[in-house]
């Protein structure tokens, strides 16, 4: 196969999208579209990868440095956005003498790895172009062929006469372009145009010019051409994004409620039987064991669920391990670092950050544990509290198993509560608690007569 350079045009600002993030930083998926399109470009196995950025500059260099830490991209600079065509030229010194340069777009998102594959099975030494065919082709420049049905050139849309504006086969951007000639077309084009701008479109009555073969594919998926100019543009690639992962989660076997009521902002694997209710989120790395049932509006980023597990709605998960057969919710939160062993039961309006739970172990309500580690069989009574924080240092509380903690219960850290021990409700934990034993620590009751007629008097 034809070696090959891959040279993506970054550079534009973006005035339409009314933000301050350079255009191809804006997210679908959340993640930037440049970085969608780096990493197609990857899958392609380029000689060399070269990114051309403008506006934002800094911005754009360090989030996609920091996405793909081991990189040789090579960055070139434009420093005026004068057109495609200078833009291919800015990045000309580094692409190499032979084979051929393909070039993408950061803010076209979508584009297909399957679809520029195919394009460069095409690939002979001429130049191959992706075309497409729109209903309403409006905004992109048309596909102009000859007597013979081959492409001649490429004509804007404002500078297109009344019957080529008719023409409904429109050019995409994306070319491969051999290097032999390359330098040569760029140095000679022109922009005595209605932009005054250099098209790279120029290229292909170039080549036509020069009787070199002109080949085309077209995209079988018209979104995969699309960019992105404005807010509303990119709320669009972003509901096909999803949809079209949505989609493959249901041809692996999951249920989706609604499929257009998901949003998958990272990587998510689904086994046997997996239930996903509507409007829930899912970020980073989610692994859902079999038989997973996942309520309405929940957001679950980087969790390792296990078999049999019951996540009730409205329930937020972050950085976690849910053993099998255990129930979450609803609205409860776990926080990074919480580790369900399995059986557990995890209640409404409960948080826990920083934990063991322990087998069959249950906090049903209104409680917070934190920095603990529970063991098997406990069973926490509602409003109770693991006091891990004393305004300047972190403690750990330890419960062992088969505890019983009343309702309204502080647990001082440092501290443990020895295995079997029953905490009467109400208590304040200080000090390490007898095994199997009643430990209850209560101030006496009183009444203060005459208080009220008192304050009121006040």
């Amino acid at each position: 196969m034809t070696k090959i350079n891959v040279v993506i045009l970054a550079a534009g600002q973006g005035k339409r999208m009314n933000s301050c993030l350079p255009k191809v930083l804006h997210k679908v998926g959340n993640k930037p579209m440049l970085e969608h399109v780096i990493s197609t470009a990857l899958s392609l196995n380029p000689e060399k990868l070269i990114i051309v950025y403008g506006h934002g500059g800094d911005s754009v260099k360090s989030s996609i440095n920091e996405s793909f830490l081991k990189n040789n991209f090579i960055w070139v600079f434009q420093d005026k956005q004068l057109g495609t065509g200078h833009a291919l030229k800015c990045a000309l010194p580094h692409v190499d003498n032979d084979g051929a340069t393909l070039v993408l777009y950061g803010d076209v998102p979508l584009i297909s790895g399957g679809t520029l594959r195919h394009m460069q099975e095409l690939y002979d030494g001429g130049v191959v172009m992706l075309t497409a065919q729109l209903n309403d082709p409006s905004g992109y420049g048309r596909v102009v062929r000859d007597e013979g049905f081959q492409i001649k050139c490429i004509v804007e849309e404002k500078d297109a006469t009344q019957s080529e504006k008719f023409i409904n086969e429109v050019n995409t951007g994306f070319y491969i372009l051999p290097n032999e000639h390359l330098g040569k077309w760029l140095n000679s084009l022109e922009n005595n145009n209605s932009q005054s701008e250099y098209y790279l479109t120029d290229i292909i009555a170039k080549a036509y010019k020069q009787n070199i073969e002109i080949r085309y594919y077209t995209a079988e998926h018209n979104y995969e051409i699309m960019g992105v100019n404005n807010k509303l543009q990119l709320e669009y690639l972003e509901r096909i994004y999803q949809c079209k992962l949505a989609e493959a989660l249901l041809e692996g076997g999951a249920t989706l409620l609604d499929k257009s009521r998901i949003d998958i902002r990272g990587k998510i694997t689904c086994g046997m039987d997996c239930i996903i209710d509507v409007n829930c989120v899912f970020e980073g790395m989610v692994s859902l064991g079999d038989n997973v049932t996942i309520g309405a509006g929940c957001v679950l980023k980087n969790v390792v669920i296990g078999d049999d597990v019951t996540i009730r709605p409205y329930s937020i998960i972050e950085d976690a391990k849910i053993g099998p057969n255990s129930q979450i919710g609803p609205f409860a939160r776990l926080r990074p670092g919480t580790d369900l062993i399995g059986g557990a039961h995890i209640g409404n309006f409960v948080e826990i950050k920083n934990s063991i739970i322990g087998q069959n172990s249950k906090v049903n309500h209104l409680t917070y544990i934190g920095d603990c580690t529970m063991g098997s069989g406990v069973n926490v009574g509602a409003g109770s509290v693991t006091c891990n924080y004393d305004g300047k240092n972190k403690f750990r509380t330890v419960i062992e198993d088969n505890v019983f903690i009343g309702s309204g219960t502080m647990m001082v850290a440092p501290v443990t509560i020895r295995p079997g021990s029953v905490i009467g409700a109400g208590s304040t934990i200080t000090k390490t608690t007898e095994a199997n034993e009643l430990t209850v620590s209560r101030a006496r009751q009183v009444t203060v007569k005459g208080w009220l007629s008192r304050r009121n008097k006040d």
